[in-house]
């Protein structure tokens, strides 16, 4: 029930927004971990790692002003991978902050790097691999450049996201029906 809580929230919090970023800045947003976000181990259970990360992309996807572009088109992100490393917990009422940076892309797919961290350092990095969808099928990297008003140069993805799409890579190649 507290995702509910805490996306309307999100809502009112883009309905007031008025300040935007560049496509490539990192986005920061601020949380605490409610009582409810825990698990038995008093500390935030992974899966609201997971739920938080979706919120802070939406909250990024404002702040670079693409929401309501891509609301407009009917656009929808689709998560395809998803790689997370958790370094130290967070405990029941403490604040800490998602930064959220796409890091670049491939002829496909978007890649976004979000870390958690506080004032007691860096809780867990993720990078996430995805697309955004129509009726019609996957948007291009080109459209989506494009509709952003992205006139910059491509970045190079960082060493351990080209690793990790290796390993993707690998994984499909692996287990696909011979």
């Amino acid at each position: 029930m507290n995702l509910y809580i805490r996306l309307l929230l999100l809502f009112f919090k883009i309905k007031r927004n008025k300040h935007y970023q560049d496509l490539l800045d990192t986005v920061d947003i601020d949380y605490k971990a409610l009582p409810t976000d825990c698990d038995i181990n008093l500390h935030l259970t992974n899966s609201r790692y997971l739920a938080m990360m979706d919120l802070s992309r939406t909250w990024m996807t404002e702040r670079v002003g693409l929401l309501k572009q891509i609301m407009k088109r009917r656009w929808f992100p689709i998560v395809n991978a998803t790689a997370i490393t958790y370094i130290r917990d967070i405990k029941p009422m403490q604040k800490y902050t998602i930064s959220t940076k796409l890091v670049g892309w491939d002829h496909k797919y978007f890649y976004i790097e979000q870390k958690f961290h506080s004032d007691r350092g860096l809780h867990a990095i993720a990078y996430v691999r995805g697309v955004f969808k129509s009726k019609k099928g996957v948007i291009s990297i080109e459209k989506m450049l494009e509709v952003a008003g992205f006139e910059g140069k491509t970045p190079i993805l960082p060493s351990e996201v080209m690793h990790w799409k290796e390993m993707l890579e690998q994984k499909k190649m692996t287990n696909l029906p011979k």
